[in-house]
């Protein structure tokens, strides 16, 4: 079967996902925040040039409820809006917000999020009894280690309960303190059976990132910022990017970082079409894959929440 090219605009991607015979989008990494958390994040964007070295414009900067109706109009029938915390007891409210959110908004799924610090671990078996069906760490922003004591029990309750956990550990778009995916990888390897996402494919070690999802079969790759113009610039994937996937297939799922990107939520898509129709092992299976049924796994989304 030919692969639909991918979509050339917003506008463009309810058609496409006809013609693959999707009915809709599971977007594992999204951004819905409290309002004034939201806003420092869109004002940091707005200094992009002094943090790094670019613009950034974020494209769909709308108040909630346009930006919760344009995801619909895309045609995304569930996601995973992330939070994350920059300092102690940050962590708290913003998961009372986030589950708050996940449970009266349609399409959303409870998220949480965690800290290194004091009773994180009774925290986050508060949040999962809660309904917490995937958590977010943000090691960069957050600056701190995640091979830190304070969260080593909080790793084994979220490897026991199979709950994903998306996290940005790599050093892009800039080295953070604590970044690196060796450093995540010794926490995998204490916690081997942690269901993990590598936000961005670990951007840009995707090397490093290709080689901790063969080693553990619970690991991921989400597709956020992935071989789009915009980081192509930066972090280029490798250029047999297509091909190293192919044993990997079903553990990439689709992440966007919707609303904060600085260009269309379909350039998202036509780059995961890219890596289908550059290689026969991948094709339309993969992008079902990809687009719906990997992340609806992983957020254990019954029939009803898929379609």
């Amino acid at each position: 079967m030919s692969i639909p090219a991918g979509p050339a605009s917003d506008a463009e991607v309810r058609p496409w996902l006809d013609r693959l015979g999707l009915p809709g989008l599971v977007d594992l990494h999204t951004h819905f925040l409290p309002e004034r958390v939201l806003h420092k994040v869109w004002a940091y964007f707005d200094q992009a040039r002094t943090h790094y070295g670019m613009d950034w414009p974020v494209t769909y900067r709308h108040d909630e409820p346009t930006r919760l109706r344009l995801l619909r109009d895309l045609g995304v029938t569930a996601f995973a809006p992330l939070v994350y915390p920059h300092k102690p007891g940050m962590a708290a409210w913003l998961n009372e917000w986030a589950l708050d959110f996940g449970h009266r908004t349609p399409g959303a799924v409870p998220t949480a999020t965690l800290y290194p610090e004091p009773g994180m671990e009774r925290a986050m078996r508060d949040a999962l009894a809660a309904g917490a069906r995937c958590i977010k760490v943000h090691v960069q922003v957050g600056k701190f280690d995640p091979r830190d004591p304070l969260l080593d029990e909080t790793w084994g309750v979220l490897a026991e309960a199979g709950t994903p956990v998306v996290i940005h550990c790599g050093h892009g778009p800039i080295r953070g303190d604590h970044t690196g995916l060796d450093v995540f990888g010794e926490v995998l390897r204490r916690h081997p059976l942690l269901t993990a996402v590598l936000a961005h494919a670990g951007m840009p070690e995707y090397d490093t990132a290709l080689r901790l999802v063969h080693e553990h079969p619970r690991v991921h790759l989400d597709t956020t910022m992935v071989g789009v113009a915009f980081t192509e610039r930066f972090s280029p994937l490798p250029a047999d990017w297509p091909a190293r996937l192919v044993p990997v297939r079903d553990r990439v799922v689709l992440g966007t970082d919707y609303p904060n990107i600085p260009y269309p939520y379909a350039e998202q898509l036509a780059a995961i079409a890219g890596w289908a129709a550059a290689d026969e092992r991948l094709g339309t299976p993969f992008l079902r894959s990809v687009l719906h049924d990997a992340p609806a796994r992983l957020l254990k989304l019954p029939p009803a929440e898929t379609s």
